[in-house]
């Protein structure tokens, strides 16, 4: 469905974040006769009111672009539109929607109409529980250091409707797709699935259903990249007829501390600035990934020294007062912050746990470090005291301390983190109990621990170049 198929019907968009505000920027550039009806919270329905009284001035039109409803939208308030634009963070399973789906409702996305804008251009879509902004990033880096224009956007941080009409067009798209966008996604020239994990429970409902929503962007790719040390994830999607496999001996791997192309080595890690194993196999994903373009990828991987790690992904933020701080806001899994905790192994470190409980299981974590414990874990916010619980349940060779939120457990961490040690956030969980996103949990925590946050939350490279 394009943008132009919109007029003279019945329109909504359901959601006020960034993603929809792109889309009504869109219809309102492209469909300036229609006026959509916007759902949103009473917050963000000031805001709405404001943008559209800029609309109206830049256009000399009347003020009269949008109907807005600050009422949560239930099955008949949806079933009354013919297309709803939903943002990517409402469930697609959620009742009310599923039953306007059967009353004929269309539920749409900024994603969908991006694609349908674009049927020609050469995308490289990335998908996956862990890594997936890091490795867009490294992606669209190194097609750069190749002398490509490149597009980076999606869930990354820039969503695809505003570069909907750029003055020139890319070579290459790279597009960050999460669980919740890769059914929108068509026509993708490479697609790289980095690994699948169990997450997004609360929205996919199962984690059949999440793993099948996540693995549907296969379906659209004529080449497909994928993790070689998931034997799980190669069987659901043996069937591919193009595949490349990254982090196995015969495709691009790591070994005693290289990247290798088979038995050649390609690059010393000594040089890479992104810390742990988890981010090697990164490297390994992008490099594979330009190899599926038709790319030189052993070219562009000198220039993966170069590259600038994205914020709140292990992000060493400095030393304070004798503790140095790292910044893993992103660990939104048990498995990402078992990860960061691999990459700082030898060092006393205090692990700041917990957050928006989505009911994920933490036994598997309890096991690892009582294997390898740090010196401390903190448990704060919704989740803090069932993962409390199922630690103290397994034991473990660690100070276990329980608070309620970040400021609580970062003055914790202090208390109980030695000279030289390490304060890591890496919550294994979402921020929605305390804050907005990520992004300003990470730069809450580097408020308090001493650092301008305005200096450390920038994604460089995002838009075209």
């Amino acid at each position: 469905m394009r943008i132009a198929d919109l007029a003279d019907r019945r329109v909504a968009v359901w959601g006020y974040g960034r993603e929809g505000r792109a889309a009504l920027a869109a219809l309102h550039v492209q469909l300036p006769a229609l006026r959509p009806t916007l759902f949103c919270s009473p917050g963000e329905a000031r805001i709405a009111r404001h943008v559209e009284d800029v609309w109206g001035a830049s256009t000399h039109q009347p003020t009269s672009a949008l109907d807005i409803v600050t009422t949560p939208p239930d099955a008949a308030m949806l079933a009354a539109f013919e297309v709803v634009i939903k943002s990517p963070g409402i469930s697609a399973y959620k009742p009310e929607l599923t039953a306007a789906q059967e009353h004929g409702t269309q539920f749409v996305s900024g994603t969908t109409l991006w694609f349908a804008e674009h049927p020609s251009a050469r995308v490289i879509a990335v998908t996956g529980t862990k890594g997936k902004s890091t490795v867009s990033a490294l992606i669209a880096h190194l097609l750069r250091g190749l002398g490509k224009r490149v597009a980076l956007a999606g869930n990354i941080g820039l969503p695809l409707l505003e570069l909907l009409d750029p003055p020139q067009q890319p070579d290459w798209w790279v597009v960050e797709l999460s669980s919740f966008q890769t059914r929108e996604a068509v026509g993708v020239e490479v697609a790289v699935i980095n690994n699948v994990y169990e997450e997004h429970l609360d929205w996919h409902g199962t984690r059949a259903r999440y793993v099948e929503d996540k693995l549907a962007l296969a379906a659209v790719a004529r080449t497909l990249v994928v993790n070689g040390a998931q034997p799980a994830l190669l069987e659901l999607v043996h069937a591919h007829p193009r595949q490349l496999a990254f982090a196995q001996s015969a495709g691009w791997h790591v070994t005693d501390g290289k990247i290798l192309r088979g038995a050649e080595v390609v690059f010393d890690l000594s040089a890479s600035p992104l810390p742990g194993a988890h981010n090697a196999n990164n490297l390994c994903a992008a490099l594979a990934a330009l190899e599926a373009a038709g790319e030189d990828a052993r070219t562009a991987a000198r220039t993966i020294a170069h590259f600038h790690p994205l914020p709140h992904r292990l992000q060493m933020l400095g030393e304070r007062e004798g503790l140095y701080w790292i910044d893993d806001s992103i660990a939104t899994t048990p498995q990402a912050t078992l990860e960061a905790l691999a990459s700082l192994a030898g060092r006393a470190v205090s692990v700041l746990l917990g957050g928006f409980d989505r009911g994920l299981d933490w036994q598997p974590f309890a096991s690892q470090v009582c294997a390898q414990p740090p010196h401390a874990i903190i448990t704060m916010g919704a989740s803090g005291p069932r993962i409390a619980a199922q630690l103290r349940a397994a034991g473990g060779a660690y100070r276990l301390e329980e608070t309620t939120g970040v400021d609580a457990a970062v003055a914790c961490a202090r208390t109980l983190t030695p000279a030289g040690g390490v304060v890591l956030l890496s919550p294994g969980a979402p921020s929605f109990d305390q804050f907005k996103d990520y992004t300003q949990r990470g730069r809450h925590f580097a408020e308090l621990a001493g650092f301008d946050p305005e200096a450390i939350g920038v994604i460089e490279g995002l838009g075209i170049a």
